[in-house]
C-alpha cells in the first residue's frame, strides 16, 4: 500500500487543496441541520463591524449552492488549475485566486444585494487567463479575443434573464484573469519564473 501511495504526486498543491476543502464543504453543507455551517461561505452586503464578513470575502468561493454547482465549477478548476498553477507558481495563482475572490464578493455588494457562493469567479479567470498563454510582448493572441467574446459575451446574454446565477462575477472573473494575463506575461525573450 505504501509503494502504491508513493506514486502519486500532489502536483497542483494549491489547486488541490482548494478542491478538498470546498469538497468537505459541500459535503458537510448537505448534512441537514447545517445550514449555519454553509452560512460561513457565502457573501452579502452585512455589517462591516462583524469580523465573519472580512473572511466571507474569500470564503465565499469555497461554499456552494449544491453539487451540480461543485461539479460545473471543479471540473474546470481540475482541468486548467494545474497547468496554471505549473506556469505561474502557487503563490502567484494562490494570489490571483484571492484577488479574484475579493474584488467579485466586493463588486456585487456594492452594486447588488445579492447573496454570493460559488467559485464561477475563479474558473473565468482561469479561462482567460489560460487564454493569455502565449502572449508576447506588444501583441494580443487572437485565443484571448474569441476566449472572451465567447464566455464574457454569453454571460451578458445570460444576464438579461432572471436567474440565481451572478453573471457579474463570472464577467469580473474573466477580467480579472485577462488582466492578469497582461501583468504577469513575460517580457521580450524573458520566462515567467514561478514563486
Amino acid at each position: 500500500m505504501k509503494k502504491l501511495l508513493s506514486k502519486f504526486d500532489y502536483n497542483a498543491p494549491v489547486i488541490l487543496t482548494f478542491t478538498i476543502i470546498a469538497f468537505a464543504v459541500q459535503l458537510i453543507s448537505s448534512i441537514p441541520g447545517t445550514k449555519a455551517f454553509h452560512s460561513l461561505f457565502v457573501v452579502s452586503r452585512g455589517s462591516l463591524l462583524n469580523p465573519l464578513f472580512y473572511v466571507r470575502l474569500f470564503t465565499h468561493v469555497i461554499g456552494h449552492g449544491g453539487w451540480a454547482h461543485f461539479m460545473g465549477n471543479f471540473s474546470f478548476i481540475l482541468i486548467l488549475g494545474p497547468m496554471l498553477e505549473e506556469k505561474y507558481g502557487s503563490k502567484r495563482l494562490l494570489f490571483m485566486m484571492a484577488v479574484t475572490a475579493v474584488l467579485t464578493a466586493a463588486i456585487n455588494i456594492v452594486f447588488f444585494n445579492v447573496a454570493l457562493c460559488g467559485a464561477s469567479g475563479i474558473v473565468f479567470m482561469f479561462i482567460l487567463l489560460a487564454s493569455c498563454g502565449n502572449i508576447k510582448e506588444g501583441n494580443i493572441p487572437v485565443t484571448l479575443i474569441l476566449a472572451a467574446a465567447f464566455y464574457i459575451g454569453n454571460e451578458l446574454i445570460s444576464s438579461l434573464g432572471h436567474d440565481n446565477v451572478s453573471q457579474l462575477s463570472h464577467i469580473l472573473g474573466g477580467l480579472i484573469g485577462a488582466g492578469f494575463g497582461f501583468i504577469f506575461a513575460p517580457k521580450k525573450d524573458q520566462k515567467i519564473t514561478p514563486y
